[in-house]
């Protein structure tokens, strides 16, 4: 029987066993084992964290979560490769970064792996845990893809509703205009009354003036013919 061929495969914080061999683009699913070794609790581990399967030129591969426990210095290790894997692929330190959602994932994943093979209970709490902080995630997603779309629509409402409102502005604008040239005549006629009221004010002060002034000197002239008459009247 021919060796299968060689494989590179993905890489993940998850602890996983060696790959193995499904057949060439899934065909050959006789060749795809049904469990990994394990027991009962294997069989809950992988129910937990399903396989993995992926194709590449050779065909077709899976791989199990891995059994073996973890100790201290696996520990130490995963937390050194997250910090590599974390400036590797030069993820954010703070804000929104799906590289580091997804490195964060998988070390949490086998966290949760670790803890059901020393403890299924503890294993399966923090599999709880995962679940309900990506449904709240999924649920913040939904939540802003639905702002989005609400924001496209008024932003498209808007638009729509720009051009009448840009209209209205522009006939508000003539009216203003023409009610600014109105005042401005009507400014115009005022001064032009003020100013011929004043005209005419000024000469009927200098008629009155010059009616005055002769009254006066006809006053002074019959004074005068009446002093003249008097001694001539004697």
């Amino acid at each position: 029987m021919a060796e299968p061929p060689a494989c590179a495969p993905p890489a993940s914080l998850l602890k996983h066993d060696e790959p193995l061999f499904v057949g060439f683009d899934g065909a050959d699913s006789a060749a795809k084992p049904g469990t990994a070794a394990g027991g009962q609790l294997g069989e809950m581990v992988n129910s937990m964290l399903p396989p993995r399967e992926w194709t590449e030129p050779t065909g077709t591969w899976m791989q199990y979560v891995s059994k073996a426990p973890a100790s201290r210095t696996d520990v130490i290790a995963m937390q050194e490769a997250l910090d590599a894997k974390l400036l590797e692929r030069q993820a954010r330190d703070a804000g929104i970064c799906p590289v580091r959602e997804d490195l964060y994932a998988q070390c949490f994943d086998e966290l949760i792996r670790q803890l059901t093979l020393d403890g299924p209970e503890r294993g399966l709490l923090l599999l709880r845990v995962r679940d309900e902080v990506r449904m709240t995630v999924d649920a913040y997603k939904v939540l802003y893809d639905s702002s989005v779309t609400f924001g496209v629509r008024k932003q498209l409402q808007a638009e729509q509703g720009m051009a009448e409102l840009q209209g209205r502005v522009a006939e508000l604008e003539a009216e203003n205009k023409d009610l600014e040239n109105r005042v401005l005549e009507l400014r115009n006629g005022v001064e032009v009354v003020e100013k011929r009221a004043s005209e005419h004010k000024a000469m009927a002060d200098k008629k009155r003036k010059d009616e005055i002034d002769f009254l006066k000197y006809q006053g002074q002239h019959l004074d005068q013919f009446l002093r003249q008459l008097g001694p001539a009247a004697k």
